[in-house]
């Protein structure tokens, strides 16, 4: 498999970028061609440093480097020969299978969904956000690619977080929940309510609304919502992950009894921090693209970089596209044949 990855986005540039790279390389033989995508110079420089001289590696030079102070679809039209846009050409011409990109996430989606073009029958692009509960392991889409989407578009959401869920990660028949303010029918804002009643009528499995407390109290395995909300949910997540290792570790350390107990207790604290730290998700899919795009974190870490890499690998293994495409055309037929009735 071939996989481009953009090596200047991201909060730390080629350091972080090009140290993950390697460890994927190392680790993950079924990469076949890895595309570094940025200023030769500095991506060169980093392969030095890690004593790297991998002949799967490929350097494609790009001049320019989308900020995060850029506009989305500007970026796209302005800098045409940044490493984002240039990584994403390789997908389109067929020289690569995936990109990955640490960057800015709105000009990610806008340079993917403009060059790549969407799937047939998806009007709109979401990020599939990967998310671990006691239980189980959720999607959430959308993460923040439509923030302000119509009652179809969460429909091909669920659609396309099921298709993920099942052939990706492993749920046979994946349980989808609508994101609203109450677990009733009629609760929620004009396009929750639409969407309750396009899925009640769609043959996914359906479970209705869900609440916030739903997410880890009564998982399922989708979480549909737009991207505002669901950007929204993913960064608390995040957040409130974080502050909870903190507040434990300021308790602990308050005296020798608990620094006691904290030492007896280490193996079980370290398995709940793998199982809730981002780095070991890598990446989210851009699902609905013409392609394969992962999302990665502004903040990723080497670590990280390697996983989002991980998660391009896998969606390439799982042709999560194709699947897709035959679920929403049949979803399309079916609701096209209720259509009499329903009048």
């Amino acid at each position: 498999m071939r996989i481009a990855l953009d090596a200047m986005g991201g909060d730390f540039g080629p350091p972080n970028l090009v140290a993950g790279a390697v460890m994927a390389l190392r680790d993950y033989t079924r990469i076949k061609k890895l595309f570094l995508v940025g200023d030769t110079p500095r991506i060169e420089a980093e392969l030095k440093t890690h004593g790297c001289n991998d002949r799967r590696v490929e350097i494609v030079h790009s001049t320019q480097v989308v900020e995060m102070t850029d506009g989305a679809v500007d970026s796209v039209r302005r800098k045409k020969d940044s490493s984002v846009s240039r990584a994403i050409d390789l997908v389109k011409k067929g020289n690569a299978e995936a990109i990955v990109s640490a960057g800015h996430t709105g000009a990610a989606v806008a340079a993917t969904t403009i060059k790549l073009r969407t799937l047939p029958g998806i009007d709109r692009p979401g990020i599939a956000a990967i998310i671990p509960s006691e239980t189980n392991i959720f999607v959430l889409i959308d993460a923040g690619a439509n923030s302000d989407p119509r009652p179809e578009h969460l429909v091909q959401y669920a659609i396309m977080g099921s298709v993920y869920s099942r052939h990706v990660m492993g749920y046979g028949d994946p349980a989808i929940g609508l994101m609203s303010i109450g677990g009733e029918d009629l609760k929620g804002s004009d396009l929750t309510k639409e969407v309750f009643k396009l899925l009640k009528q769609s043959a996914l499995n359906f479970r209705g609304n869900i609440e916030g407390h739903d997410l880890f109290e009564d998982p399922v395995e989708v979480v549909v919502c737009d991207g505002f909300v669901g950007n929204v949910i993913l960064k608390t997540c995040e957040s409130v992950g974080d502050a909870i290792f903190k507040w434990l570790k300021h308790e602990l350390t308050k005296n020798k009894l608990r620094m006691a107990g904290a030492y007896l207790a280490q193996s079980a604290f370290r398995a709940i921090k793998k199982k809730v730290n981002y780095e070991e998700y890598g990446g989210s899919p851009l699902l609905g693209v013409n392609g394969i795009c992962i999302i990665a974190h502004g903040a990723s870490t080497p670590l990280a970089i390697k996983n989002a890499l991980r998660v391009a690998a896998e969606s390439i293994e799982s042709e999560v596209n194709p699947h897709i495409i035959e679920e929403v055309r049949r979803y399309n037929e079916t609701t096209a044949s209720l259509e009499p009735a329903l009048r």
